[in-house]
Order: C-alpha cells, then structure tokens, then sequence
C-alpha cells in the first residue's frame, strides 16, 4: 500500500470513527429531549384540569412547578445538542483544513511528477537510459524502476481525486451541521421565551397564594388531621397482619407436614428487595411532594412531614399495584377518600386518595394490575397517596419505583 493510499484509508477511518461516536451521543440527547417533550405534554395536561375547578391552587403550583423543571430539562437538551454540534463543527474545520494542506502537497508532488517525466518522455532518453546500463541485471532494474515509476503517478492521480471528494463531503456536512445548529438556536430561543413566561405565571401564582394564607393554614390543619388518621389505620393493619402471621406460625408449628407458609412469606420480602430500583410507578404524572420532611410551599416556616410520596396525575388515572402481593386492607378515610394496602411478605405497599376500588381483602394482585381509579379532590386535583413500608418503617418510594 503506498503512503497516499494509507493516508486516505486512515482518514477514512477516523471520520467515521468520530462520526459513529457523534451520532450515539447525538441519539441520546435527541432522545432525552424527546422524553421532555412528551413530559411536557402530560404535566400540560395535568395543569389544565388543575385549573378547570379552582384558579390559583397548590396542586396548580405543584403542576407549574414541574413544568418548569421539565422546561429547564429541554433547554438543556438543546444546549447539549448545539454543544455538540460545536464540536462537531470544530472537528470537521480541522479536518477540511488538514485535507487542503494535504491536497496541495499530493499536487505539489504530482506536479514533481509530471515535470521529471516531461524531461525524460522522448523514446530516445528512454533508451538511452535503458541501454546505458552496465549489466543485464541494471536494465532490469531500469525497466522495473520505469513501471512502478508510471504507477506511482497514476497512484498520486487518484489519491488527489480521492482527498477531492473526501474535502467536498466534509465541506457538505459542516454546512449541514450549521444550518442544524442554527435550527436549534432558533429552539432554544422560543423555549427560553416559553421558560421566562412560566416562572412570571409562577411568581404571580405564588403571591395570590400568599394571600390566601389564613385558608391554606386552615387545609393544612384538615390535611394533618387526615393523615394522622390515616397513620393510625395503618399501623392498625399491620400490627393486625403481623399477629396474624405470628398466630399462623405458632398454629403450624403444632401440626406435622404442614407447608409452612412462612417460606412463602420470606420468600417474597426476599423478591420485594432484589426489585428495588425495579418498580413500576402505580399511576403516571410527577412527585409533586416528595419523602420526609420539607418546607410548605407557600406558608413560610412550615415543615410537612410526608411518609410517603405524593403523585400528581390525570384525572380517572388507573391506580397500579406495584408488585405481586395479597390486599392487607380497603379502607375510607375522611379527606383522603380510600385506601387500598397490599402486603408483600415484610413488606407493605399503601395507595391513599382512591375515588374506585376493584379490589377486595384478601384477593392476589400482580404487578401492574389496576386496583382502583384515582380521586380527584374540589380544587380539581388528582394526586395518589403511595408509601412503601417495612412493617412498620416508612421506606422512601423514589429508591424503589424506576427512574
């Protein structure tokens, strides 16, 4: 393989080296800006139906929170992809660079080439050169010399015609990559307009909030209330299921050839832990409050205490069990609406803020199968309750459910 050709090959090489390498990085944000799009499009929602019964609430905030968030998500998409471009604009410049200079020597030496062969292209220097050799094996040499002399300068025409081509395709595709680049400037222009809108429609939401502070202070007493009461069921639920399994254990151990159940049990708290991270999400929408303790969104000072996680979703959404289990319990509690637990072993999983059941005590539910439709409260929210616990410890939910 001669110099020019070897060049050629490597350079070859290295475009599509970096091309393949571009292109998957490409891919990724393309598709994590497409995963915001289509966010974007389900919070949209959600905060319309917010809106619909009562202007100016915290599940509109909640909404409007997330949709910033997930604006600020496709902005960065987009700077990732115009980044990307940069360099990819920066490394074809060198490239096309490199090219010409390479381009100019092979004609440099082609035209070497040329002009030496000029001198010698009379039949009789050929000769002359030929015959004046001092031995058989010199004109042998000569004539062989000759040829690969021809052949290096076809070899160097079409590796000057090769790097032409190679040149005028780089040239093309950075001028595509700009008009891409200019494509996603224009983007991000419109979606830093759309951002700057949505945290004015945020700040004013804010400050009409604030002067509902005797009401909110009022919701939030009822919403304690509620959750005491809630906290207070179901430990009363588990303290009832865990001596029932004592009571089982104790039963069997009096009986020889019993299939001991507790196997089964262990068994599943073991399946329920190794699926950590694997959960599916029980209904579909955003954290709109998240585990343990944090600051109210308006009342300034107030700390909320949350044992779960809060799910903001679509009105009518179906409510999903997360894993294989047996229903603990279905329950009514007043301002929370119902609530179905289902145990997994060791382990419980609660879903509070029901409108509809289609459970019973004591039925096996499979991951993923619908247990009831969410309720949507008088402000027009639709929100689940979800907590994970290990008998009586609260578990955040966001270590266990899929990213």
């Amino acid at each position: 393989m001669t110099a020019g050709r070897f060049f050629i090959v490597l350079l070859c090489f290295f475009i599509l080296f970096f091309s393949a390498q571009a292109q998957k990085s490409k891919t990724q944000l393309q598709r994590e800006k497409q995963e915001s799009l289509e966010k974007i499009k389900e919070t949209e929602k959600i905060l319309a139906e917010t809106g619909v019964q009562k202007k100016n609430s915290l599940g509109e905030l909640s909404a409007l929170n997330q949709r910033i968030s997930q604006q600020e998500s496709l902005i960065k998409s987009i700077r990732g992809e115009i980044s990307l471009l940069d360099y990819d604009i920066s490394e074809n410049n060198q490239i096309i660079d490199a090219l010409a200079r390479d381009l100019e020597k092979l004609r440099e030496e082609y035209a070497a080439m040329l002009f030496s062969a000029q001198k010698a292209s009379g039949k009789i220097d050929k000769l002359m050169f030929l015959f004046s050799a001092q031995s058989f094996d010199q004109l042998l040499m000569r004539l062989k010399y000759m040829e690969q002399y021809g052949k290096a300068r076809q070899d160097q025409a079409v590796a000057i015609e090769k790097v032409q081509l190679i040149l005028k395709e780089q040239v093309r595709v950075t001028e595509v990559k700009r008009g891409e680049k200019n494509n996603l400037l224009n983007d991000e222009l419109k979606e830093n307009k759309q951002l700057t809108g949505l945290k004015q429609k945020q700040r004013s939401l804010v400050n009409s909030l604030e002067k509902q502070e005797k009401q909110l202070r009022k919701d939030l007493e009822a919403t304690k209330k509620a959750v005491a009461e809630l906290d207070v069921l179901i430990a009363k639920i588990i303290k009832e299921e865990l001596e029932r399994a004592a009571r089982e254990a104790r039963e069997r151990d009096t009986k020889k050839n019993s299939r001991d159940a507790s196997d089964v049990s262990i068994a599943l708290s073991a399946s329920f832990q190794d699926n950590k991270n694997k959960f599916p999400w029980p209904v579909s929408g955003f954290v709109s409050q998240k585990f343990g303790r944090q600051q109210h969104p308006v009342l300034k000072g107030i700390v909320i205490q949350n044992d779960g996680v809060n799910i903001q979703t679509k009105q009518g959404e179906g409510v999903r069990s997360v894993f294989n289990g047996e229903v603990s319990a279905v329950a009514f509690t007043p301002g929370m609406g119902n609530t179905v637990i289902v145990r997994h072993g060791e382990y419980f999983t609660v879903y509070t803020g029901l409108k509809e059941i289609s459970v019973k005590k004591g039925q096996q539910v499979s991951t993923n199968q619908e247990i009831g439709k969410v309720l949507s409260n008088s402000d027009g929210i639709s929100e689940l309750r979800f907590q994970i616990r290990k008998n009586f410890d609260a578990l955040d939910p966001q270590e266990w459910l899929r990213n």
